[in-house]
């Protein structure tokens, strides 16, 4: 019912799709399907349009004495309009959950459900936009014409490596802040979870070595991450094991993550290199042997955050690590971006940042830790998404750290 309400659109049939060989529509035996019916979003009106007086003030006459003042004063053009608070989330739908390249259309479900969280946890309207092109720099040539809509850009299922490539080329053509979500959220509610583990065993960041099985765009962003706040050591893995400058089938991005992790020297196999380590972190999809969760330092951390189908089964880390987490919501520790991104382009929006810093995503992770608090448990080292504090903290945070390294414009 939740869905029929607040979505007038539900009890309409027009279009209906019906299941393949069946007579039946889809949502009469699907209660996702009925959810999604019409959509799950629109455009609401901030100001009433009730008579001729409003209707002047809201569009012509009254309209151009505004548009004249942002001709004359561009800056205005965040104050007089939505700009300000509403982020673009584009997608190009080539890696979409854990569905794959199914293309923009079949991308819009996700990218709706990005646009309502951005709203229901920080705020932040939110419009979702699939391009029809997969190119790199059609990607950001087509997301640079945009810009001037949107206060900042949140780029959502773009496969690696050439989500790498628009994120970058994007920031250096762009002065709105840009934020692949897939790489920084993840990177940011890992690192709170692992600070707040690490402090439940009474370790600091800096005597730990971690082990992180895949080498995609999460995996990469949260390598970089653990090594900007500190990390003792980490170990990045891909299909062919253990990413080592020693190899010499590294693609660009490999190789520079090959030069400034794993500082032991490791190679071959992820199951070598989980020997005596302290933290797994699982963004890959595969699975990881038992038998090689056993051989890892005791008082060891296993965050298997693959969906639907975690590295490691909890049931199973839960024979060898302190504390376990994952991506699933059905499972103590869920690390969901949900925790991350509402409130770093909150912050970011909020004093108008030009960029998103390593330092403002450090700002995040902290704060998020922070939450936790004095409640901090081995089934407890990340808050809850629906916390009401969480999007607080971090906007706050996030705000602070873009005054404190000069990215704020106020």
């Amino acid at each position: 019912m939740a869905a029929e309400i607040v979505n007038p659109r539900s009890e309409s049939k027009t279009g209906d799709t019906e299941h393949e060989g069946s007579a039946e529509p889809l949502d009469s035996f699907d209660p996702a399907f009925a959810l999604h019916r019409g959509g799950k979003m629109a455009v609401q009106a901030t100001v009433p349009v009730r008579d001729k007086d409003d209707l002047s003030l809201a569009y012509t006459p009254g309209v151009a004495k505004v548009c004249s003042a942002i001709a004359e004063q561009p800056e205005l053009v965040h104050d007089y309009t939505w700009k300000s608070s509403v982020v673009a989330v584009v997608t190009d739908g080539t890696a979409v959950l854990g569905l794959g390249d199914i293309g923009p259309e079949a991308s819009l479900p996700v990218m709706e459900g990005k646009a309502i969280l951005f709203k229901q946890f920080g705020g932040v309207d939110a419009v979702p936009i699939a391009l029809n092109c997969t190119d790199v720099d059609e990607i950001v040539e087509t997301v640079v014409r945009l810009a001037p809509s949107f206060g900042g850009v949140n780029l959502e299922d773009i496969s690696a490596p050439r989500c790498f490539e628009v994120e970058r080329k994007l920031q250096e053509r762009l002065d709105i802040p840009v934020f692949h979500d897939d790489q920084h959220g993840t990177a940011v509610v890992t690192l709170a979870a692992l600070r707040n583990a690490a402090r439940l065993s009474g370790r600091a960041l800096g005597e730990l070595r971690a082990v992180i099985s895949g080498a995609g765009a999460a995996g990469v962003a949260i390598a970089k991450m653990l090594v900007e706040a500190g990390i003792g050591d980490v170990a990045v893995a891909d299909r062919k094991g253990v990413v080592s400058a020693d190899r010499d089938d590294l693609t660009p991005v490999k190789e520079e993550l090959a030069g400034f992790t794993n500082k032991a020297g490791i190679t071959g196999s992820l199951e070598a290199a989980l020997d005596g380590a302290d933290v797994f972190i699982g963004v890959s999809g595969g699975t990881v042997a038992e038998s090689a969760v056993a051989t890892m330092a005791k008082g060891a951390f296993v965050f298997a955050m693959a969906n639907p189908n975690p590295e490691v089964h909890p049931e199973v880390a839960h024979k060898y690590a302190a504390v376990v987490a994952t991506g699933r919501s059905d499972f103590p520790n869920q690390i969901n971006n949900v925790l991350a991104f509402p409130g770093i382009f909150a912050g970011a929006l909020q004093v108008r940042a030009s960029r998103i810093t390593e330092g403002m995503k450090l700002a995040a992770a902290e704060a998020l830790a922070a939450v936790v608090g004095d409640d901090l448990a081995a089934d407890y080292v990340i808050p809850s998404p629906f916390d009401e504090r969480v999007a607080p903290a971090v906007t706050a945070a996030v705000a602070a750290a873009a005054r404190a390294e000069g990215v704020a414009r106020r």
